[in-house]
């Protein structure tokens, strides 16, 4: 809680607007549903080790997917 009070204290904090706060939240949700799933996969992976190799997508498809999507 320390974190917290350290946040808070010193000169009153500036307030978002309406819409920046909903873009906030909005963030932090999109931010914790992927740290669930990811969460999700290594908790799959702990209790029933790695998927076979054929299964997986290769690292290089995946960088490649990945620049694509921030390109668009």
């Amino acid at each position: 809680m320390e974190a917290l009070d350290k946040r808070t204290a010193g000169p009153r904090r500036q307030q978002l607007e309406p819409a920046a706060a909903d873009a906030v939240r909005a963030y932090a949700a999109r931010t914790r549903k992927n740290a669930d799933q990811f969460a999700t996969v290594l908790e799959d992976i702990a209790a029933n080790g790695l998927p076979p190799v054929e299964d997986c997508t290769p690292w290089e498809e995946l960088g490649e997917t990945h620049l694509a999507r921030l390109a668009a």
